[in-house]
């Protein structure tokens, strides 16, 4: 048995753990492997393992094993999809749109309109997510969920027709007591039920949360998503490439 697969039966027992403690049917929750720094055939063989949902952080990084990923892409039953989930500039829109099948990580209405325009020029519907920022931390990116930007976003993503609107993304700070990361994930909850009421033009139903070191607490707060990658793959090594 590989590592990666031994890791995944543990992640599964883990992952159906936490969702009978919270009631909730395991099919409620998707998986998605955060692959960033990893080369393309550790994504071959998760996906092998049953694994057809892909986290990458970085637009240059995936573009340099993207080629190598057609065959899982466009040949195999079901085909694996790949989404970016780090934080991307808006001179990038473009070449992500080329290369991701969704962008979970939309913060700001110039990055909507940039993504939109760039989905239309290749006759594409990206899904997106919107990236919330709950955390007081500065490194953390996402849109201030009571700012005006957040508003103007809302308002103007049922008009941007090349774009689909999927739900939230959130990450919760790091090193905190449970009950902060607990009220972190409750909080997304809260914003999408308030914001699906709001602007019903919008289906907000994909809840993006939860790590390795949080995703049972995520699961037990409503996640739909959690994104694993070192419980998953092991301890990556830093990415020391372009972003």
């Amino acid at each position: 048995m590989t590592q990666v697969k031994e890791n995944l039966e543990r992640l599964e027992a883990a992952i159906a753990a936490a969702c009978s403690k919270a009631g909730r049917n395991r099919r409620e929750v998707e998986l998605m492997a955060v692959s960033k720094t990893y080369p393309a055939s550790t994504l071959a063989e998760a996906a092998s393992l049953g694994l057809a949902l892909f986290g990458e952080n970085r637009v240059q990084e995936f573009a340099s094993k993207a080629s190598e990923l057609v065959p899982l892409r466009a040949g195999s039953s079901p085909p694996i999809r790949v989404h970016l989930i780090g934080h991307l500039q808006s001179n990038k829109a473009l070449r992500a749109v080329e290369l991701f099948d969704a962008v979970d990580s939309v913060d700001s209405v110039r990055l909507a309109e940039r993504l939109n325009e760039a989905a239309g020029k290749l006759a594409k519907r990206l899904p997106i997510l919107i990236e919330v920022k709950l955390s007081p931390e500065e490194t953390k990116a996402g849109l201030d969920p009571a700012s005006a930007e957040a508003a103007q976003l809302l308002e103007c993503l049922p008009d941007l027709a090349h774009l689909q609107p999927r739900g939230l993304m959130t990450i919760a700070p790091f090193g905190v007591p449970e009950d902060e990361t607990r009220a972190c994930f409750r909080s997304l909850c809260q914003w999408r039920e308030r914001w699906s009421a709001a602007y019903p033009k919008l289906a907000l139903e994909v809840l993006s949360m939860g790590m390795s070191g949080d995703f049972p607490l995520a699961i037990e707060e409503g996640a739909t998503r959690i994104r694993v990658g070192t419980a998953l793959f092991g301890k990556r090594s830093p990415y020391l490439g372009p972003a």
